[in-house]
């Protein structure tokens, strides 16, 4: 059940949800070099509300594209999370964003979960199953 009902951060659509195990960011379509600021604009807000026991969960079940804007977005909040010993884990990612993370050498940064947070919680079984 959420603490907080779900807002966007950044007016991009980008929801996210502090729930009891997790804090979920949940972009929408493409995160380019427009929209990657509202994602770290999100990022950040979900950082505000994780902690070492409550990661941020990325579901990306509904982005359909993602460049280098995005993942250095993705790349710089990773680094402000692991200050505070906070883990952002990657949900869903579609085979874009996956030969994204894979070309750059990011892959092995983020946990990956082969299936989007549900009842908020983190999908159970082998989480990173996808790598």
């Amino acid at each position: 059940m959420p603490e907080h009902p779900p807002r966007e951060a950044g007016g991009n659509g980008i929801a996210v949800d502090d729930l009891d195990h997790m804090v979920a960011v949940r972009p929408v379509g493409e995160i380019d070099i427009e929209t990657a600021p509202s994602l770290r604009l999100a990022l950040a807000e979900a950082l505000a509300h994780a902690s070492s026991a409550k990661p941020v969960v990325v579901d990306c079940s509904r982005l359909t594209f993602c460049d280098s804007s995005a993942l250095n977005a993705l790349l710089a909040e990773r680094r402000t999370a692991q200050e505070t010993g906070t883990v952002i884990r990657l949900a869903a990612p579609n085979r874009q964003l996956r030969r994204l993370l894979e070309m750059t050498g990011a892959l092995p940064l983020f946990p990956v979960d082969p299936d989007p947070p549900a009842n908020g919680r983190i999908p159970t079984g082998h989480p990173d199953a996808m790598r």
